[in-house]
């Protein structure tokens, strides 16, 4: 099981879904967010919202989340885990262009990461499952 202590700080990002029902809104259609942690902290360096019909962020969209992140320390990690089946090949593909070894995790194996985050966004925009 994986554990904040077995990092350290940048050594590894995580990105996953904070939502596991799409943001309706009236205006613009249905949205998903996919936010970046860092694993040793649980810090959240970045989030996008993407339409809830594409499969994933798209390739600017993943960018974009990237350079947040990578902005925040200065540097980017070794190691990117993203939970298994939450997103899509557009962000893998960008990590892979600024060589960060990419690693599909099970979600139950990040809940310890990102279960509070789910908790908070569940509270402040509704359901999440």
């Amino acid at each position: 099981m994986l554990h904040p202590n077995q990092f350290k700080v940048n050594d590894a990002w995580i990105a996953f879904r904070l939502n596991g029902a799409a943001i309706v809104t009236e205006r613009d259609g249905n949205f998903d967010c996919i936010a970046l942690m860092d694993a040793a902290s649980c810090y959240i360096l970045g989030m996008e919202m993407y339409s809830a019909l594409a499969k994933g962020p798209s390739g600017q969209e993943s960018r974009r989340m990237l350079q947040k992140g990578h902005g925040r320390e200065g540097k980017l990690p070794q190691k990117l885990l993203v939970a298994e089946g939450q997103v899509a090949d557009a962000l893998r593909q960008e990590a892979a262009c600024l060589k960060i070894e990419v690693f599909t995790v099970p979600d139950e194996e990040l809940l310890v990461f990102i279960g509070e985050a789910r908790d908070g966004f569940k509270e402040r925009f509704g359901r999440t499952q």
